[in-house]
C-alpha cells in the first residue's frame, strides 16, 4: 500500500507531463492494486485528489484511454465512489468515448458509465444530460447481428448500462422506449439466444420495462413472445445452471407481459393463439418451472369472464387439477399455489361452478387441506368459496365435511396470517349462507365454530361484518337451540348493541343487526339479554334513519322488542 501512495504522486506529475511509458505503469499499477483490495485503494484514490485528473486524460487519441476507463470502472463498483466520479467531471467525456472505433475503449467506458449509473441518482442524471443513452441504443442497433465472441461481450456491457441507467426510473425506461430500444433488443435476443449471459442481460432488461403498463402490449407486438417461446423450447431439457436461469427469466417474464389486459388479450386471441397454446403445453410438462409458469399464464388469462367460460369448455380444469395431483405428496408449493390460483379465478363466472363442481374440483382441491404453507391454505380457501358460491347443494356437502369444518375453526384463529384467518372466516360464513341447512350449521356448532362467525361480525371489513351478520341470522332462523350456549358465550348481544349504537356502522350492518336481534327473542336467555341491555333507546333513534330499509326494520323491531318484554 505505500508503493500506492507512490503509484498515486508519480500518477499526478505523469499526468501533466503526458509521458505514455510512465503513464501506462502507473496505471497498470493501480489495476493491480485494485485487483487486490478494491475498496481500500478505491479510498485511496478518492483520498488523493486523482479522480479530477482522470477527466483530463479520457482523450480519444491516447493509448492508455481504454486503462483509465477501466480503472473508473473498478472504483464505481464501490457505492461511495459513484457521486464523486460525477463530481469529478468524468460522465461527458466518459460519454464523448462512446463515440470511439476501439473495440476495448468501447468496452471499459460501457463498464465505467453502467457501474457509475448502478442504483444512483446523480449517475444517471449526468448520463441523461451527456446524452449517452442514445449513443449505446444506437450502437446496439449498429453491431446486432455481429456474433462473435468479443462484439457479443461489448453488447451485454452495453444492455448492462441501459439497464443500470433505467432500472426502477419510469421517465428514463419510457425514454428508451421512445429511442426505439424495444425492437432492438427483440432483435438481439433473437440473434444471440445462443450466449447465455446477454440472453440473461437482454431478459432482465425487458423485465425492468415491462413493468410499465402500457409497454407489455409494445413488447407483444414487437415479437418478444415469439424470442421467449423459442428460448424456452431450446433450454427446457438443459441440467446446466445458466440454461435452467434462463428459462426462468424467460418463463417469468412471459407471465409477466400476461399482467397487462391488452397484451393479455392479444395473445390469447379467443383462446385459438399459438402462444395461448404454446403455454397450456407447459402445464403437464415435467419441469417444475414451466409447469409454475404455465399455471400462472393461465390464472392471468382468466382474468375476464369470456377467457374463463371458454378455457373452462375446453378442458383445462382437467389438466390444472392433473398438474396439482402430481404435487399433493411431497409437492412443489409454488406450483401448488398457481394450479389453485388459475381454478380459483376460473371459478368466478357462475356458469363455471356446476361444470367444474361435477368436474371434482374441490375433491382435487381438499386434498390439501392438511398443508402447513399459508399461501396454499388461503388460495385453497378462496377457490372453494367460489366454486359454492349460489350453489346450494355443493355447500351442503361441504358443510358437513368434519374435516374441512374442523381444519377451518383451526385455521380462524391463525392470527400470524390474517389473509388465510379472514379467507377461513369467510368460507364459514359461506357454507351456512349458501346451503341454509341445519345439517351444516350442527356441524359447525360442534366443531366450534360459532364464536368465529360472531367475531367476524366485528371485522374492519363491512363485506366480511355483512357476511357474517347473514350468517348468524340463518343460525338464528334454524338451529337457535343448538347454538343458543355459543352465541351467549361469544357475547353476541352486546356485539349487536355496539354495532348498533355506533354511528360508523354502514346501513347494512345496522339493518342485518336488527334482522338479527329479531330472530334470537326466541331464546330464553338471549331475549333476557336483550331486554337488559337498553336496545329500545338505540333502535328508537334509528327510525329516522336516512336510509329507508333501515328506517322500516328499525319500527318493526321496535314493535317486535314492545311486544315481547
Amino acid at each position: 500500500m505505500d508503493n500506492l501512495s507512490d503509484t498515486l504522486k508519480k500518477l499526478k506529475i505523469t499526468a501533466v507531463d503526458r509521458t505514455e511509458d510512465s503513464l501506462e505503469g502507473c496505471l497498470d499499477c493501480l489495476l493491480q492494486a485494485l485487483a487486490q483490495n478494491n475498496m481500500e485503494t478505491s479510498e485511496k484514490i478518492q483520498g488523493s485528489g486523482i479522480l479530477q485528473l482522470f477527466a483530463s486524460l479520457l482523450i480519444p487519441q491516447s493509448a492508455c484511454t481504454a486503462k483509465v476507463a477501466n480503472i473508473i470502472a473498478e472504483v464505481a463498483k464501490n457505492e461511495f465512489m459513484r457521486i464523486p466520479c460525477v463530481d469529478a467531471g468524468l460522465i461527458s467525456p466518459l460519454v464523448q468515448l462512446l463515440n470511439s472505433k476501439d473495440q476495448e475503449v468501447l468496452l471499459q467506458t460501457g463498464r465505467a458509465l453502467g457501474n457509475i449509473c448502478y442504483d444512483s441518482h446523480e449517475g444517471r442524471s449526468a448520463v441523461d444530460q451527456a446524452g449517452g443513452a442514445q449513443i449505446v441504443i444506437d450502437h446496439l442497433r449498429s453491431l446486432c447481428s455481429i456474433t462473435d465472441p468479443a462484439n457479443e461481450k461489448l453488447l451485454t456491457v452495453f444492455c448492462g448500462m441501459l439497464m443500470n441507467y433505467s432500472n426502477e426510473n419510469d421517465s428514463l425506461q419510457a425514454q428508451l422506449i421512445n429511442m426505439g430500444v424495444i425492437p432492438t433488443l427483440v432483435k438481439l435476443l433473437g440473434i444471440h439466444c445462443q450466449n447465455a449471459a446477454l440472453t440473461e442481460m437482454c431478459l432482465v432488461a425487458f423485465g425492468n420495462l415491462a413493468e410499465l403498463d402500457a409497454i407489455k402490449l409494445q413488447l407483444v407486438e414487437a415479437g418478444l413472445v415469439e424470442c421467449l417461446l423459442e428460448i424456452v423450447q431450446q433450454k427446457v431439457d438443459s441440467d446446466k445452471e445458466d440454461d435452467i436461469a434462463e428459462l426462468k427469466t424467460a418463463s417469468d417474464l412471459m407471465v409477466l407481459l400476461l399482467l397487462g389486459d391488452e397484451s393479455m388479450q392479444k395473445l390469447f386471441e379467443g383462446g385459438k393463439g399459438n402462444v395461448f397454446q404454446r403455454v397450456l403445453s407447459w402445464i403437464p410438462s415435467n419441469n417444475h418451472q414451466l409447469q409454475l409458469a404455465g399455471a400462472l399464464a393461465i390464472a392471468n388469462f382468466a382474468r375476464n369472464d369470456g377467457n374463463c367460460i371458454h378455457m373452462v369448455d375446453n378442458g383445462i380444469v382437467e389438466k390444472l387439477m392433473d398438474l396439482l395431483g402430481r404435487h399433493v405428496e411431497e409437492g412443489n408449493v409454488t406450483v401448488q399455489h398457481a394450479a389453485l390460483s388459475a381454478l380459483r379465478n376460473l371459478a368466478i363466472p357462475v356458469v363455471n361452478k356446476a361444470k367444474m363442481l361435477s368436474a371434482g374440483v374441490t375433491e382435487a382441491v381438499l386434498k390439501f387441506l392438511k398443508s402447513e404453507m399459508p399461501p396454499v391454505q388461503f388460495k385453497l380457501l378462496g377457490t372453494l368459496r367460489m366454486l359454492i358460491d349460489a350453489q346450494a347443494e355443493a355447500a351442503e356437502q361441504l358443510g358437513k365435511n368434519v374435516k374441512l369444518v374442523e381444519r377451518l375453526v383451526e385455521w380462524c384463529e391463525a392470527k400470524d396470517h390474517a389473509g388465510v384467518m379472514g379467507e377461513s372466516n369467510r368460507l364459514l360464513s359461506a357454507l351456512i349462507r349458501h346451503s341454509k341447512s341445519k345439517d351444516v350449521i350442527k356441524t359447525i356448532v360442534q366443531s366450534g365454530g360459532i364464536k368465529h362467525l360472531v367475531t367476524m361480525a366485528t371485522s374492519e371489513h363491512v363485506i366480511m361484518q355483512n357476511e357474517a351478520l347473514v350468517a348468524l341470522a340463518l343460525i338464528a332462523a334454524l338451529e337457535l337451540g343448538t347454538a343458543e350456549k355459543d352465541l351467549e358465550s361469544a357475547k353476541l348481544v352486546q356485539i349487536l348493541h355496539k354495532l348498533l349504537a355506533d354511528e360508523r356502522s354502514a346501513p347494512e350492518i345496522k339493518y342485518n343487526s336488527m334482522v338479527l336481534i329479531c330472530a334470537l327473542m326466541g331464546s330464553e336467555s338471549l331475549h333476557k339479554e336483550v331486554q337488559d341491555l337498553a336496545f329500545l333507546d338505540v333502535i328508537s333513534k334509528l327510525r329516522s334513519h336516512e336510509n329507508k330499509s333501515v328506517a322500516q326494520q328499525a319500527s318493526l323491531t321496535e314493535q317486535r322488542l314492545t311486544v315481547e318484554s
